[in-house]
């Protein structure tokens, strides 16, 4: 059984910065892509950005693009989301997973997920 553990979220203010962490507890951390999504509240869930397996193909949404950027670790079982030029509007659950079916940017694909971290951004 895969887990995932995020952490990182908190409160800050608008333009701050925030760093989240998701570890597995997955051999081969390094063959899985893995992603990071939010849902806030009323709102479905959305993705945020994806990494591949070894670090060279990312992806992110429009919304984050050019202010959130993922990294990996392999060594450490750890993928990162570097949060800057935080708005009002990226308050939301963050949550990372992970798909064991290669290539995705669609939240169905991603198989296991962790439990979740607050981010708050006051304006």
């Amino acid at each position: 059984q895969v887990q995932l553990v995020e952490s990182g979220g908190g409160l800050v203010q608008a333009g701050g910065s925030l760093r989240l962490s998701c570890v597995a507890s997955v051999r081969t951390f390094s063959i899985y892509v893995m992603g990071w999504f939010r849902q806030a509240p009323g709102k479905e869930r959305e993705i945020v950005g994806a990494i591949s397996g070894g670090g060279g193909r990312t992806f992110y949404a429009d919304s984050v693009k050019g202010r959130f950027m993922i990294s990996r670790d392999n060594a450490k079982n750890t993928v990162y989301l570097q949060m800057n030029s935080l708005k009002a509007e990226d308050t939301a659950v963050y949550y990372c997973a992970q798909t064991a079916t290669g290539w995705s940017t669609d939240a169905s694909r991603y198989t296991y997920w962790g439990q979740g971290t607050q981010v708050t951004v006051s304006s």
